[in-house]
């Protein structure tokens, strides 16, 4: 779950068109809507999940959206599953996790990778919840470490994430929730990027009533639509359709 600004498309009283959308770990977008000028993602998150089948599954977003009535209504109105990053905008919880005994809790899984210019090292350990903590049907309690080296400067960052999810340990150990975390920001790069770079969403002037909106499904269609025939360069397969007016057609199934 995450949402995007389409920046160009500016409604009358000034105000940018924002949109929340759910994607799979596939980079298949399942759900969208549009958050109302005068409101936040936070009132869009349950209406936009009702209708969807989430059984089983198990649901990522940023600490925006890590609301204990979120957190209920994924496990007990949808049987899914959640990990919620904890930040400041939910300060006593924050408080607490960062007090917990993490120092005895041994490193239960480390990764290191190189990209963008940086090298990073991500530690993670997790802790069974037996009581206390604040948070609707949580199991564990996560930290990870990240370490980021800048390759071209030598900086080095330290961050501190915390997160809570109602996965049990066997469940769902420490390797494969830090794989979870990192990958919910794939949505960035296999949705919202790549709408803007290959579509130039953000330059689109289309802002009358629901086409911006309309407009962004279509993306998310096209989007979709190559990546189920296994496609991986989407910039690169929208360049090859476009020479042929059936090969949009014969993708999407029709003859």
């Amino acid at each position: 779950m995450d949402g995007k600004t389409v920046r160009g498309a500016r409604c009358t009283n000034g105000t940018q068109v924002h949109l929340l959308a759910a994607m799979t770990g596939t980079g298949l977008v399942t759900a969208q809507r549009e958050v109302g000028s005068k409101t936040n993602e936070i009132t869009v998150f349950q209406p936009m999940l009702t209708e969807l089948d989430l059984t089983d599954t198990v649901v990522t977003f940023d600490a925006l959206h890590s609301q204990q009535a979120h957190a209920r209504f994924l496990v007990e109105e949808k049987n899914a599953h959640y990990i919620a990053v904890i930040k400041g905008n939910q300060p006593l919880l924050h408080q607490q996790m960062k007090q917990l005994p993490w120092r005895d809790v041994p490193l239960l899984g480390k990764t290191r990778a190189t990209a963008h210019g940086r090298d990073e090292i991500r530690r993670v350990k997790t802790a069974t919840v037996t009581r206390g903590l604040a948070f609707p049907h949580s199991a564990q309690a996560v930290q990870i470490v990240r370490r980021r080296r800048t390759v071209t400067t030598g900086k080095v960052t330290l961050e501190r994430v915390y997160a809570v999810t109602d996965l049990t340990a066997e469940q769902a150990g420490a390797p494969e929730i830090a794989h979870r975390v990192r990958e919910h920001w794939g949505i960035e790069n296999k949705i919202h990027h790549l709408r803007d770079t290959a579509f130039a969403e953000d330059a689109s002037r289309v802002r009358t009533g629901t086409a911006p909106r309309a407009m962004a499904a279509l993306r998310n269609l096209a989007i979709g639509a190559l990546r189920l025939t296994g496609c991986d360069n989407i910039a690169a397969s929208l360049r090859t359709h476009s020479r042929d007016a059936t090969r949009p057609l014969t993708t999407l199934g029709i003859t």
